[in-house]
């Protein structure tokens, strides 16, 4: 049985799923949900439409607004591309880099059927329930950025317990 998780975020509950044809991403994701490192992160850029991404540990703080989206883990997560970015899959961010090695902690959740991003990034999760969450904080106001003028937070990711 795949691992889930509840993002609780400042808009609501998204409850996930981690692949286990993934596990360099969902081991991860697992140790920095682990380490709490996901507390108080903000979704930092939001697209109506296409995704909305955090991870960023900068989006903590307001007075390094500008350098939102830069920030994360010294390393990166190997690539392991096997999955389609459909709506409301989990999928890592990266760099620009030939090896499409993923961030060590953003990811984004896929608000649409991205198609064209398949083969390009990690897809690692799907959410199972909160999909109302993602489309209502998809539409939160940005500046040019795609930064949400209002924060929207993520307050903690927690493990579903059996």
């Amino acid at each position: 049985m795949p691992e889930q998780f509840i993002i609780r975020t400042s808009m609501g509950d998204i409850t996930i799923a981690l692949y286990d044809d993934t596990p360099q991403h969902r081991d991860n994701f697992v140790k920095l949900v682990g380490e709490k490192y996901y507390d108080g992160i903000r979704f930092h850029r939001v697209i109506e439409g296409f995704m909305i991404q955090t991870g960023d540990p900068l989006s903590r703080h307001d007075e390094k607004r500008m350098l939102h989206g830069t920030g994360g883990p010294d390393y990166r997560v190997p690539a392991e591309i096997k999955h389609p970015n459909k709506k409301g899959t989990l999928a890592a961010a990266r760099d620009n880099n030939p090896k499409k090695a993923s961030s060590g902690s953003q990811f984004y959740i896929n608000q649409a059927n991205n198609d064209f991003l398949n083969g390009e990034y990690t897809v690692f999760g799907i959410v199972e329930s909160g999909i109302d969450v993602v489309d209502a904080i998809a539409v939160v106001d940005t500046d040019n950025r795609d930064n949400p003028l209002k924060p929207v937070t993520i307050e903690t990711i927690t493990p579903v317990t059996a």
